[in-house]
C-alpha cells in the first residue's frame, strides 16, 4: 500500500454528478501528492463470471464496473463496491490505480485542490484491431489537451506508428527549419555580396574622381613671370 496516508481528517472525497460524464469523484479538501485517497472495492470474481454477469447495464454494453487484476480474477465494483467506481477515466489523469496483493487503491498522482474531479487512466485494451468504429464505440469526453478520444490504450504497434509519426513530423519540422535557415543564410549572403559589391563601386568611383581632379591640376596654366 502506498506510503503517503491523508494530512488532515475528515471527509476528502465525495460522489456527485460530473460534467464529463454521470457521475465522479471530487476532491473535498485539498490533497496531497503520492496520497492514497480510497480503495476500489468490490467482489473478486474470475474473469468466466464477469463475462457470464457482462453487461451490467444492456442499454450501455461497454460500460462497466469491472477492474481486471493482475492474476486474472476481476473486482465487480457493481457488487459490494463504492465511490471508487464512480471516477472517470482521463487521459491525462490526476491520479493513478496502484495494485498491492490483488487489492486497488487510487493515490494522487500531484498535489489536488478542492472542488477538482478525480481521474485515473483506465487503461483499457481490447485483443482485436482498433477500427475507427471500435474506438468510437469507447469515446472519451475527459477534454483534456492529452485527450486520446478513446478510453482504449493504444496497443505496441499503435504506439509505436504514433513513436514513427511524431519522428517523421519532427524531422519534416527540423527539414523544413533548416531549409528556412538556409534560405536566410543565402538571404543574407546576396545581402553582404551587394553590399561588398557596392562599396566596391563606391571606391571606384571616388579613385576616378580623385584622378580627375589631380588631372585637372596638372592642366592648370602656370601664371605669368613663373
Amino acid at each position: 500500500m502506498p506510503s503517503k496516508s491523508p494530512l488532515s481528517g475528515g471527509r476528502r472525497i465525495q460522489t456527485r454528478r460530473s460534467d464529463v460524464h454521470g457521475n465522479g469523484v471530487f476532491a473535498v479538501q485539498d490533497l496531497a501528492e503520492g496520497e492514497t485517497l480510497i480503495e476500489y472495492k468490490g467482489q473478486v470474481i474470475s474473469w468466466k463470471e464477469a463475462l457470464r454477469r457482462h453487461p451490467h447495464d444492456p442499454a450501455q454494453p461497454n460500460h462497466t464496473f469491472y477492474f481486471h487484476i493482475d492474476d486474472g480474477r476481476v473486482i465487480d465494483g457493481n457488487v459490494e463496491g463504492n465511490a471508487a467506481r464512480w471516477i472517470n477515466h482521463s487521459c491525462e489523469p490526476n491520479c493513478e490505480a496502484d495494485e498491492v496483493d490483488g487489492r486497488v487503491y487510487i493515490k494522487a498522482l500531484r498535489n489536488i485542490a478542492a472542488g477538482e474531479e478525480l481521474n485515473y487512466d483506465y487503461g483499457l485494451v481490447i485483443d482485436e484491431p482498433y477500427t475507427e468504429k471500435l474506438l468510437s464505440e469507447f469515446p472519451c469526453w475527459c477534454g483534456s489537451e492529452q485527450c486520446r478520444g478513446t478510453l482504449l490504450t493504444p496497443k505496441d504497434e499503435d504506439e509505436d506508428e504514433e513513436k514513427d509519426k511524431k519522428k517523421k513530423k519532427k524531422a519534416k519540422k527540423k527539414a523544413e527549419k533548416k531549409k528556412a535557415e538556409a534560405k536566410e543564410a543565402k538571404k543574407a549572403e546576396k545581402k553582404a555580396e551587394k553590399k561588398k559589391a557596392d562599396k566596391k563601386a563606391d571606391k571606384k568611383k571616388a579613385d576616378g574622381k580623385k584622378k580627375s581632379e589631380k588631372s585637372s591640376k596638372d592642366d592648370t596654366p602656370s601664371a605669368a613671370g613663373d
